[in-house]
């Protein structure tokens, strides 16, 4: 239900988490996440446009979170790469439905409403501190200087 742009940049924005403070060049994060640098450097620029990651040219520079961990909900990540289309009128254009929608499209908008509401009340801190044997995502924090 989620597109592998939502996935990405969620994979980043937690592993930015793990170092918060400390600039990650895209290969880094690339390395530390698992995904193809290309399709990275993509979503690290639209984290970017949205403020919901830093970046800084030049030795030492990098990409960080712009703002604490325990500040950034999953769904401003969401929002900021793939928003989630919420289902206001029939989506097939149908004249006799309307703006109600039928139990089909009502079911299924109540399901992006739920998920809407799952990502705007967790932070990305809140999926560091979870207990869990298995950590978010992927190994973090990766070992780079």
């Amino acid at each position: 239900m989620l597109s592998q742009t939502v996935e990405y940049a969620l994979r980043a924005a937690t592993y930015l988490a793990t170092v918060p403070g400390q600039s990650r060049t895209v290969d880094q994060i690339a390395l530390a996440t698992h995904v193809p640098v290309a399709y990275l450097s993509k979503v690290l620029q639209q984290l970017v446009r949205t403020k919901i990651v830093a970046s800084r040219r030049g030795a030492g520079g990098g990409f960080t979170l712009a703002c604490p961990a325990h500040k950034l909900k999953i769904l401003q990540v969401v929002q900021a790469v793939d928003p989630i289309k919420r289902i206001t009128t029939c989506p097939l254009g149908l004249a006799a439905h309307g703006k109600r929608l039928c139990p089909l499209h009502r079911r299924l908008d109540d399901a992006l409403a739920a998920m809407e509401r799952a990502f705007a009340a967790t932070t990305l801190a809140e999926l560091l501190a979870e207990p869990s044997k298995s950590v978010p995502l992927c190994n973090f924090p990766a070992t780079m200087s």
